[in-house]
């Protein structure tokens, strides 16, 4: 019997029952064969390689042919020529060669050549983990030799290939590149760019979702054995991935289209290890068991210590990887114990680069079972490697059982630097990740440890030299330096001074940028000058300047009698030190001269997204506009939670704390407020600090701050933004007081188009309202776990926003068939809006819109005006 489709491979119950329906004139022996099979097959738990997998988006792509491409595992690859839509090219260079048994694949008969820069652009279904499979294969060709080929490749945010070319002393040069991204926008760009004087070749392209729980944001470090969260905030090279005792399994028996190799190669003494299998159906996969986290066929082979080795069990099995040491890896390590005759008979230990990864492993007790899989992920820092890493097996070197030890499959994922690249030291905007060379850390420890003690010894001169009054002063420099030497807490009370130090100081050590002297910032101001003044707060003023012969920068002067004022200082300082994004303001520098507290930041022209769509006489902003505001500020959010090692809760989202520049680009500003989230934990225990409107119910309650309280902020900017009100209204009716719960209960109704902006009637696309709706009431669940994150938020504004492009255009072919008459007569709905009242929009109250601490907040009766970043049209706090 043959069995065509590999989907049915290995799995009883449809063989028995082809078995029976291709005998219908059998035998009684093989009739009861048949039967007995199938009995067989439902006894038994189905295998992993036979659960289906519908990807959301499956775009296979085989470059420069004319025709579809089959191959054998069933898959249909498409040609990019034509009316095909995917490529941006300003050549046209494609190759092919005549198809034959020297072929490794169908998709190298043809491949598409880039002279100039090219990008190939795709259209996504859904957000979250996709495979990207780039294939390469540098045919013979008469006008260009592929082999010599030098480029780039990479999308939007991820660098994947940089200088690449094909390594001629490879035994094979069929290369295939694969790579899974967590994608958060609606369309990812692919761009080949060739170095100079070369060229770029692809000879075909997959772009596949992946299931989510592929990669789980908790795993295991190597050194300190611990905890590591996080993990799915990282993209991933695939580097390796064995089927260890076992022979090679292709795309044909792999539901997500993935390869295993055989591990022989890697084995570094064979002598010491033996292969063990048993059938595919043997294998018992628990219910809650990510079953596609690798085909039944992995689990069912592996390879044990040799028998000849059993009675000496002072040797491990060793596996060797060549690899980048720039970069730190993932290694997952797939374990089913299918050797065991009993449970608690087996434990072994696992080492990685000759460290202790896991010690007395016994999967029976893991397992609750034999035959039952299990997989760990380990990270191993870049700090721990050098050109290879290693991954050994062995026993417990105790009487614990047998002398055994197993091991069942292996991959190895290069995780994406802190520039988020997979190759080289460059991100795509041309930062550079903070690598290490081995060569240069004890040259670089000695001097780190000089100049710490030099920088400590002049810090105890200058304490000796302090003047008399130094405590009566206030200066920048005290609340800079992190430590202060007999004192207790932050300028104790607001009144400790260490006096000032060098310029330029600060600007290498805390990243505040460039030093202005006080002079120049008395220039800039024109001495302060009261006409100046674009924000007030508890801090001080903010002032409009000019630099550099016509530059125009925001100004901030501390005022050191505010404790609030100058712990926001801080925080703010402390942030900003260590961000830097396009969707949040920028600082540009520091004074730190006449016990002055000043900070120079870029200036945002067009003032805070508030006054933009209510509360000034503006032109109203267009539906689209306003989404790209938002989605300009999720951006800068998304960031702050995922772009740092730690993460950053900003706290007080909202209109007024998002600023626009010239051409109306969004920036998220004011972190004086903001929080390092805790790391390994999943909120922050803190006072309740915000905004009225804004705050979230579960954090008011609670005192536990997690990033889901910024998400749940945003929220109510997403329903500002569409209805032009405030989020609290205290002169409306008591219903209508609260802007989330007076829009979500009109949402809840279907009747939320009601009450939007009139500026904005008859000009959204009704799906675009409904994905922008959508986004705004996950954003305001009660609880938090039940919320998006920022970069699923972003998500779907940016498909809001295609929803709405795609509409408008429609629509303008349509109005310019459309005579005037027909124009006229077209109905428009009112909107019951109170915020269209510009009687309402004058009586908003003016004042501190943050409480310091919960008691302040239970004894605000409002809040909801202008904060301290907003550094353009403010109008006090």
């Amino acid at each position: 019997m043959k069995i065509e489709n590999s989907k049915w491979k290995n799995n009883p119950s449809t063989i028995g029952i082809q078995f029976l329906s291709s005998r219908s004139s059998a035998s009684p022996p093989n009739m009861a064969a048949a039967i007995f099979l199938l009995a067989l097959s439902l006894a038994l738990p189905s295998a992993s390689s036979t659960v289906a997998f519908s990807p959301k988006d499956n775009i296979l792509i085989v470059c420069g042919a004319n025709s579809l491409v089959n191959l054998p595992d069933g898959r249909i690859f498409k040609t990019d020529m034509g009316s095909a839509g995917y490529l941006q090219a300003k050549d046209d260079v494609h190759v092919s060669t005549e198809p034959g048994k020297g072929l490794p694949s169908p998709l190298c008969q043809t491949a598409r050549i880039f002279q100039s820069e090219a990008t190939y652009s795709f259209h996504l279904t859904g957000a979250g983990w996709h495979w990207i499979r780039l294939h390469f294969y540098p045919m013979n060709s008469t006008e260009h030799d592929l082999k010599t080929a030098m480029f780039s490749v990479s999308t939007d945010d991820v660098v994947l290939l940089h200088r690449f070319s094909i390594d001629a002393n490879q035994t094979s040069s069929y290369v295939v590149k694969e790579y899974l991204l967590n994608v958060t926008q609606p369309q990812i760009n692919l761009k080949f760019a060739p170095v100079s004087n070369s060229f770029a070749f692809i000879n075909a392209i997959e772009l596949v979702s992946a299931p989510d729980y592929l990669i789980p944001d908790s795993g295991s470090s190597l050194f300190p054995v611990q905890a590591y969260e996080g993990l799915n905030r990282f993209n991933y090279q695939f580097v390796y991935r064995l089927n260890v005792g076992g022979p090679p399994i292709t795309s044909q028996n792999d539901t997500l289209g993935r390869l295993w190799e055989n591990d022989g190669s890697y084995i570094k003494n064979k002598a010491m290890a033996a292969n063990v299998s048993v059938p595919a159906n043997v294998v018992k996969f628990p219910e809650d068991f990510p079953a596609l986290i690798a085909p039944a066929s992995v689990y069912s082979s592996a390879v044990r210590m040799a028998d000849a080795e059993t009675q000496q069990p002072n040797f491990n099995i060793t596996w060797e990887f060549k690899a980048d040491p720039n970069f730190d890896h993932m290694v997952r390590l797939h374990f089913c114990d299918i050797v065991s005759k009993s449970l608690n008979d087996l434990y072994f230990n696992v080492y990685i680069n000759g460290k202790m990864a896991i010690s007395g492993l016994d999967l029976s007790s893991l397992t609750n079972g034999l035959a039952v899989p299990y997989y760990k992920d380990i990270v191993v820092n870049s700090t721990l490697m050098s050109d290879s890493l290693t991954v050994q097996i062995g026993p417990m070197k105790q009487d614990t059982g047998s002398v055994n030890a197993i091991l069942n499959g292996v991959e190895v994922l290069r995780m994406s630097s802190s520039v988020n690249s997979l190759d080289g030291e460059f991100g795509v905007d041309g930062k550079k990740a903070g690598m290490i060379n081995r060569g240069t850390v004890a040259a670089v420890g000695f001097t780190m440890m000089f100049g710490a003690f030099v920088g400590l010894g002049a810090m105890v001169i200058k304490w000796h030299k302090r003047p008399q009054d130094w405590q009566k002063r206030n200066s920048f420099s005290s609340w800079l330096l992190p430590v202060h030497a007999g004192d207790t807490s932050f300028m104790s009370g607001s009144k400790t001074s260490l006096g000032s130090h060098k310029s330029g100081m600060y600007s290498t050590t805390f990243g505040l940028g460039r030093y202005f002297s006080f002079a120049e910032i008395q220039e800039a101001t024109k001495n302060f000058d009261s006409n100046g003044v674009i924000g007030v707060g508890g801090f001080g003023n903010v002032y409009l300047g000019t630099i550099d012969e016509g530059t125009q920068v925001a100004i901030k002067r501390g005022n050191p009698h505010s404790e609030q004022g100058i712990t926001e200082f801080q925080t703010e300082i402390q942030m900003l030190s260590k961000l830097r994004h396009r969707h949040l303001v920028s600082l540009i520098g520091y004074c730190d001269e006449n016990s002055e507290m000043i900070l120079v930041y870029e200036y945002m022209s067009n003032g805070p997204f508030r006054d933009h769509i209510y509360g000034k006489n503006l032109p109203p902003l267009s539906w689209k506009q306003r989404l790209e505001i938002c989605i300009g500020s999720a951006r800068g959010l998304h960031y702050l939670h995922t772009g740092t090692a730690q993460g950053i809760i900003h706290r007080d989202v909202k209109t007024t704390n998002i600023l626009l520049d010239d051409n109306l680009v969004a920036k998220v500003a004011d972190f004086g407020l903001s929080k390092d989230a805790a790391i390994g934990q999943g909120h922050v225990s803190t006072a309740v600090k915000g905004s009225f409107g804004y705050l979230d119910p579960e954090y008011f309650r609670r005192q536990q701050l997690t990033e889901k309280s910024d998400v749940y902020s945003f929220g109510v900017v997403l329903l500002e933004a569409l209805c032009a009100r405030p989020a609290l209204n205290p002169q409306l009716p008591r219903e209508q007081v609260n802007l989330a719960e007076w829009a979500m209960q009109w949402k809840r109704k279907g009747l939320l188009a009601k009450i939007i902006d009139p500026h904005l009637q008859g000009s959204i696309n009704p799906e675009s309202l409904k994905k922008f709706a959508e986004a705004a009431e996950k954003c305001l669940a009660e609880h938090g776990v039940d919320r998006p994150s920022m970069g699923d938020v972003l998500w779907n504004l940016e498909y809001a926003l295609q929803l709405q492009e795609a509409f408008t255009e429609g629509k303008s072919e349509e109005e310019s068939e459309e005579s005037p008459e027909a124009m006229a007569a077209s109905p428009t709905v009112s909107s019951p809006l109170p915020a269209a009242d510009p009687a309402v929009e004058t009586r908003e109250p003016e004042g501190e819109t943050r409480g310091n601490d919960l008691a302040d907040i239970q004894n605000t009766e409002h809040s909801g005006t202008n904060m301290f970043a907003q550094f353009a049209h403010l109008e006090g706090r």
